[in-house]
């Protein structure tokens, strides 16, 4: 959500921030400032709306501090506007702060604040910060900082700098990850996101829940809330720039919709051995054991990572005989449900700083249970924090809209799946081989539909004047009916809902006519729900409904009740979700795309929801 770059060194620090501030853009934003310490005073700008802005007002300002802070805002408290953007001063602007998180108790610490004559000129939570730093600061801004995170209640990804200390700035997190960078000059740099760093170095230090970092020009430490120094490892960013480039791409979104091919292979790579029929997952190696004799499994994600989880569900009834369930970790981490040490729980998240994710995954340690990962970012707080894990191995996702790491995601499950199956006995020696086979073909697969895609745009046309769509799908793709109206909602802001087909009955058919097009998944004409599905067609038809079927190549009688068809390649039916994925993607870019919507930036939301 929000962004954090903060800089101190030898560079002129107005260029580095911007910079910063650009690589952090796809996180979502609704306005943006920074402070730079210039002259021994500390100049705020601060603009709503776009980076542009930021950089047009900075313009005139010749700023050549070497030291500053700066933040790209996502409205929680307070409207979007100039005042309510990052940073915040307190009384007499001698200390400036940007803040990523909410602080829960900021009201009783206003008013506490205020009764004490300490004026506000924001709505924000974060001014509040910035005021406590004042009340506590007596000639030591270290001091000052600890004392007001000990009022603090709720999660923070901070930086603070101060005029009275023009050589220092302090940052400090809980429950919002903040990275520290160092240049081969000797400067740092401090972000929320390795992308913002990644121009200037590779050497990364990341700060856990509970750390402060003090940087100087010369060198930093870090220590605990007790103030205890902390030795931290240095670690390395492994991508590189040309990841988080569009390549020639008009959209990050259709970029990363077209790597699909290399990105489920990567996912595959080094871990389905087709010759020897066997699936190796060295992540989860050491808990084969736990994960064999699990007496249930349990998948915890928010939004995309969500639909993957329920696929997964699916997948490990299907494949392995095992009771599996998925839950939403925005709501599991309130529920009072047992906690079971013989249940293998599972969070999956692109980012791995998802806060419901990673609060659910604190709340099931805390019981004594393992939890697993499926994560993207390597060194996320969630990858750290899990007793084990597989990485997904896709890249930086940049696009807000997920993609790419879906079907990584779906594809690993599958893997997890086929591998207990096996073990179990469940899935035999041939069908193993079989089921492998189809797996290792994916990345054709994929890359035969992006051969014949091209008359999904033009389909788009005809269909982006729409206001509503229907998407329907049964067993294994009724999380993909979800994710398909998900990917609609986000980038077009059309109303989008996904449901089981057989329960159109039960509601929403009561909505369709001539201008509530249904986009139905009827790719698995070998299972016996299909009939049923084609059923629901001709019950959306009877009712002038505008049906798109996404079907199996060779399956020509669907163009008997289908208004539009789109076709995908065989393959073996547990793997279906990931290739209907593709064209749901593709079709719900082009109606954004035709709509004039911000494919890459849609409005009000965040790449990845580090708040409540």
């Amino acid at each position: 959500m929000c962004g954090i770059v903060a800089y101190i060194g030898t560079q002129k620090a107005v260029p580095i921030l911007i910079n910063g501030l650009k690589r952090l853009e796809y996180r979502g934003y609704d306005s943006a400032g920074c402070v730079v310490l210039d002259k021994d005073n500390l100049t705020c700008v601060k603009t709503k709306g776009r980076l542009k802005e930021l950089e047009t007002a900075l313009e005139n300002k010749q700023l050549d501090g070497v030291m500053g802070i700066s933040h790209t805002r996502w409205a929680t408290h307070g409207e979007p506007s100039q005042i309510n953007a990052h940073p915040h001063f307190d009384c007499h602007e001698n200390f400036s702060i940007v803040h990523n998180g909410i602080i829960e108790n900021y009201q009783q610490l206003r008013d506490w604040l205020i009764r004490k004559n300490h004026q506000f000129i924001s709505q924000t939570d974060t001014e509040v910060f910035a005021h406590l730093i004042e009340e506590y600061y007596d000639g030591d801004l270290l001091t000052a900082v600890r004392k007001s995170l000990g009022l603090i209640e709720g999660t923070y990804g901070l930086a603070v700098i101060s005029k009275h200390e023009p050589d220092k700035i302090i940052v400090a997190r809980h429950g919002s990850p903040l990275i520290l960078g160092l240049m081969e000059d000797g400067s740092y740099l401090v972000a929320s996101d390795a992308a913002a760093v990644i121009d200037h170095t590779r050497k990364v230090v990341y700060l856990e829940d509970g750390e402060i970092a003090i940087l100087t020009k010369h060198d930093y430490r870090v220590t605990n809330l007790a103030n205890d120094e902390v030795a931290k490892e240095v670690d390395e960013i492994k991508w590189d720039l040309a990841q988080i480039a569009k390549g020639g791409y008009n959209h990050f979104m259709l970029k990363e919709i077209f790597e699909q091919p290399n990105t489920v292979a990567d996912a595959m790579r080094g871990r389905v051995n087709l010759a020897d029929t066997q699936i190796v997952l060295g992540g989860l190696a050491d808990w084969h054991d736990f994960l064999l004799n699990a007496k249930r499994f349990v998948f915890l994600a928010c939004g995309t990572s969500w639909h993957a989880g329920l696929i997964g569900e699916y997948l490990f009834e299907h494949l392995a005989g095992i009771n599996a369930e998925t839950e939403y970790a925005s709501e599991f981490r309130y529920k009072n449900l047992p906690i079971d040490k013989d249940t293998a729980y599972f969070v999956i998240s692109q980012s791995g700083e998802t806060a419901d994710t990673l609060e659910s995954l604190r709340k099931i340690k805390n019981h004594g249970a393992h939890v697993f990962g499926l994560v993207n970012t390597v060194g996320s707080t969630i990858a750290r924090e899990t007793d084990a894990g597989v990485y997904l191995h896709a890249g930086p996702e940049i696009g807000v809209a997920s993609t790419k790491a879906f079907t990584s995601q779906v594809t690993i499950l599958a893997m997890i799946g086929v591998w207990l199956g096996i073990r179990k006995g469940i899935i035999a020696p041939k069908e193993a081989r079989s089921r492998l086979k189809a797996l290792s073909e994916l990345p054709a697969s994929i890359q035969k539909i992006f051969d014949n895609c091209g008359w999904i745009k033009e389909l788009a046309k005809k269909y982006a004047q729409y206001n509503n769509f229907l998407y329907l799908g049964r067993g294994f793709n009724f999380p993909t009916a979800l994710e398909g109206a998900l990917k609609l909602k986000e980038i077009s802001y059309i109303h989008a809902e996904g449901y089981p087909a057989a329960e159109m009955k039960h509601g929403p058919i009561a909505l369709i006519d001539q201008n509530m097009p249904v986009v139905v998944i009827a790719t698995d004409t070998e299972n016996e729900v299909y009939q049923k599905v084609i059923s629901n067609i001709e019950e959306v038809k009877a009712r002038s409904g505008n049906i798109i079927a996404i079907a199996t190549e060779g399956n020509e009688d669907i163009k008997r009740v289908a208004n539009e068809v789109i076709y995908v390649p065989w393959t073996n039916g547990y793997l279906t979700p990931i290739l209907n994925a593709i064209p749901l993607q593709l079709l719900s870019y082009y109606i954004a795309v035709e709509r004039g919507c911000d494919v890459d930036k849609p409005r009000n939301l965040a790449k990845s929801v580090t708040v409540e």
